[in-house]
């Protein structure tokens, strides 16, 4: 019974939807039989913003003539006068229209033809309503684009994610806050722009399709060029060429760009995103770990007015400065396992199974070392923490600690469990490079598709000489979440990876 109703509503909303598309295409085919074909217009001369008019109205606008754009977000039709909200990229503003200011013909003209929706330029007098709110008396009002789509549940709706993802432009339209993210997220990259100009760092732009992939350990989307008749892949990191600018002679460099990774999809990822990638010859990773967390702290401040961000109930201080563990620390301290008293493959294998933690025949010690803090440690890492001393095994291109050969010069950044910021003393050894390239390449071959090949032409770059380097990596996504309290990488990505609804 519940469903034979459920099926009936369906059905009139249904009908109820065609009947306004059917209106909506008569409204449009009036107009344009009229010779006002919104179409055919070109331009509108906007003088103001809405936003701008509300916040200078005292000052500048009180009794004077506007021209504003946007678009008919409500209407409330009152007769002989109506009041309208016009919403642009600035904010909203109300709109009074009255048949004895607009004239009687233009008037029925306009109410005839106008929906909830259409885009329209306004000019008037500005003026406060007996209410008190801020309001244009509309002298002239121009249809620039009919609406021929209804606008979600009065514009209210659109409360279904997955919609509102793959439909961002009218998350947008009817959800004005889901903006702010996005002006946010320009703010963010732009301060990171400002950051690293201000040490002298050049921004460059490097291949997005390569040859081979490399840099970081991720499966790849493979593509294939017609001209050329070979498989390119689309960049999975920026590192190795940036440091064959730093063999060139750059001595600091950066990019901000979009790189690509064949994998799941999660809250935290998604198969392209945006990264950050810096490099700067005669420093080290302590080098790096200065400059990310004053650039993290800088942004913050920059964007947000303060270095405190409350996330999930939990205050987070980037303004205090940034604990620092080692993984082997970590381990021993939330695992209460010491890995510095583990000296072979079969003992870290043995402690694995003892604590349930799954391990591939392929791993080695350093992997299952960082198995174990997957598993216990990277979720109670909630203040901002660099991880430091992680194995040689994960870390291809790293320089081997001095006094401890098994790891290397890293660090990882963590914030509320995730992981933020990745940074190297970058390995310049090209002899060392090549093993673990060869190394690498096993692992391929063995059936590991994060792993990546022998990259020659990087090889030879190393051997023409790479000046000591520190290097960074960080996820610009996850600051623009970290910054703006999003749940969901989807959030601040203005059209996320989604799959096809005929799939």
């Amino acid at each position: 019974m519940a469903e034979h109703k459920e099926k009936a509503v369906q059905a009139e909303e249904e009908q109820d939807l065609s009947e306004i598309l059917r209106i909506r295409r008569e409204k449009l085919a009036k107009m344009q039989a009229n010779g006002e074909n919104p179409y055919f217009l070109t331009s509108f001369d906007v003088k103001q913003k809405a936003q701008e008019i509300v916040d200078h109205f005292e000052t500048e606008f009180e009794g004077k003539q506007v021209s504003v754009a946007g678009r008919i977000m409500s209407w409330r039709d009152m007769g002989k006068a109506a009041f309208m909200d016009l919403r642009d990229v600035s904010g909203r503003i109300q709109l009074y229209v009255k048949i004895d200011v607009l004239g009687e013909d233009a008037y029925r003209t306009l109410t005839s033809s106008l929906d909830i929706g259409d885009i329209v330029g306004v000019t008037g007098e500005a003026f406060r309503t007996r209410r008190g709110e801020i309001s244009i008396k509309a002298s002239s009002m121009t249809i620039l684009s009919k609406s021929l789509l209804p606008l979600p549940e009065k514009y209210h709706g659109l409360k279904d994610t997955d919609a509102r993802y793959r439909q961002r432009y009218l998350d947008l339209i009817v959800n004005p806050e889901v903006k702010d993210v996005f002006v946010k997220r320009s703010r963010i990259i732009t301060a990171i722009r400002e950051y690293l100009d201000q040490l002298s760092f050049l921004e460059v732009e490097t291949p997005v399709l390569h040859t081979q992939a490399g840099g970081a350990s991720a499966r790849p989307f493979i593509t294939h060029h017609n001209t050329l008749d070979i498989d390119m892949y689309l960049r999975i990191a920026l590192e190795l060429h940036l440091k064959r600018l730093i063999v060139g002679g750059f001595d600091r460099v950066y990019e901000i760009g979009r790189v690509f990774r064949n994998e799941g999809m999660d809250t935290r990822h998604n198969p392209e995103f945006t990264m950050l990638e810096l490099y700067q010859a005669y420093t080290d990773f302590e080098g790096m770990m200065n400059i990310t967390e004053d650039l993290v702290r800088t942004v913050a401040h920059k964007v947000l007015g303060t270095g405190k961000v409350e996330r999930n109930g939990i205050e987070i201080d980037l303004d205090k400065p940034f604990a620092r563990i080692s993984m082997l620390e970590a381990v021993k301290q939330y695992a209460g396992v010491d890995f510095s008293q583990v000296e072979t493959l079969e003992e870290a294998r043995r402690l694995a199974d003892e604590h349930h933690i799954e391990y591939e025949q392929r791993h080695k010690k350093g992997d299952i070392l960082n198995l174990f803090f997957e598993t216990y440690c990277e979720e109670k890492l909630v203040q901002p923490t660099f991880l430091t001393g992680h194995p040689v095994d994960i870390s291809p291109l790293a320089k081997k600690c001095k006094d401890a050969p098994e790891y290397t010069e890293r660090f990882e950044l963590f914030i509320m469990g995730a992981e933020y910021a990745n940074a190297f003393s970058e390995l310049n050894d090209p002899i060392d490079q090549r093993a673990r390239f060869e190394a690498q390449a096993a692992l391929k071959a063995a059936g590991d598709d994060e792993a990546c090949d022998v990259d020659e032409d990087f090889l030879t770059a190393l051997e023409y000489g790479l000046p000591p380097t520190g290097g960074m990596g960080m996820g610009v996504d996850r600051l623009v979440m970290l910054l703006t309290g999003a749940q969901s990488i989807r959030d601040v990505l203005l059209f996320p990876t989604m799959k096809p609804l005929d799939k």
